[in-house]
């Protein structure tokens, strides 16, 4: 598979962007404001998500926050800032485009990785509701704060009711009730709760040995599948599952992966994987 040149990824202030392999490691970094979601922090996720939608060659993006906390929500002093300046059209638009970049993550055709410390808050527990697979610590705080500011959780509320389900979210958007780590795992917001940090990452290390012995290709087209599962009828969503099954049938994955099966060896992309990880160990 053809590597990501470095000049693909944009430049970021609010972001570090880490490539080990196939995995790209996003690091949320305002740990002065504790990772809170400024409007320029939005605009580098978008950039970073747009830049790599395309590169099959990253497996895996792994979304964490600096500073031993994930992120607190929305930057409440930045709005505070900007109240006097701007009219509601403008503050409409800008909080729109936090739903695109949730979208963004929603769909991503690489398996989104959220590893959780610290705290969730707001628009954080919403980006822990569109990861493939969310990973906390026992510790982690969680909250829907929006509605105790006199504000509601707009571009988030579909997404976190698609992951709770409607009566919780009701329930956590309405009472801005706090909760830990394991609530979190019994809610259905994260997959997993770790003691600790050191735990944290090594869970994440077994996910993505699971990961890397998946086609990433075959992987895009599921968790495309699976959204268009949810927008189109039930016919219609067969019928784009069928033409994508075929694709991917025919083409390079497919083909090396029954010849795998038959030969009773590895795939291409698991040994890849593999070398990778013992390139990294050296």
């Amino acid at each position: 598979m053809s590597d990501l040149k470095k000049s693909l990824l944009p430049q970021t202030k609010t972001l570090i962007l880490q490539r080990r392999g196939s995995v790209l490691y996003v690091w949320l970094n305002r740990p002065q404001a504790k990772n809170a979601l400024s409007g320029e922090m939005t605009e580098e996720l978008s950039a970073t998500f747009s830049a790599v939608h395309d590169d099959r060659s990253i497996r895996a993006i792994v979304l964490r926050g600096k500073g031993g906390v994930f992120c607190a929500g929305g930057d409440i002093k930045g709005f505070k800032s900007d109240m006097q300046q701007v009219n509601s059209a403008v503050v409409a638009k800008s909080n729109r485009s936090f739903g695109y970049v949730m979208t963004q993550l929603n769909e991503q055709p690489q398996v989104v990785i959220a590893l959780i410390e610290g705290a969730a808050i707001g628009g954080g527990l919403g980006l822990a509701c569109v990861a493939d697979v969310t990973l906390v610590t026992a510790d982690a705080r969680f909250r829907l704060s929006e509605t105790s500011l006199g504000i509601p959780p707009a571009q988030i509320a579909p997404f976190v009711t698609e992951r709770v389900g409607l009566t919780q979210a009701r329930r956590l958007m309405l009472t801005g009730a706090r909760f830990k780590g394991p609530q979190a795992v019994t809610l259905g917001v994260a997959h997993a709760v770790a003691k600790d940090t050191a735990d944290l990452e090594a869970q994440c290390a077994t996910i993505l040995e699971q990961i890397s012995a998946c086609a990433p290709g075959a992987n895009a087209t599921t968790k495309a599948i699976l959204f268009e599962s949810l927008r189109q009828p039930r016919a219609e969503a067969l019928d784009f599952a069928a033409t994508g099954f075929a694709e991917c049938m025919l083409g390079g994955e497919g083909l090396e992966g029954v010849a795998a099966f038959v030969e009773k060896r590895q795939p291409n992309w698991a040994v890849e994987a593999s070398q990778e990880s013992n390139n990294e160990s050296l």
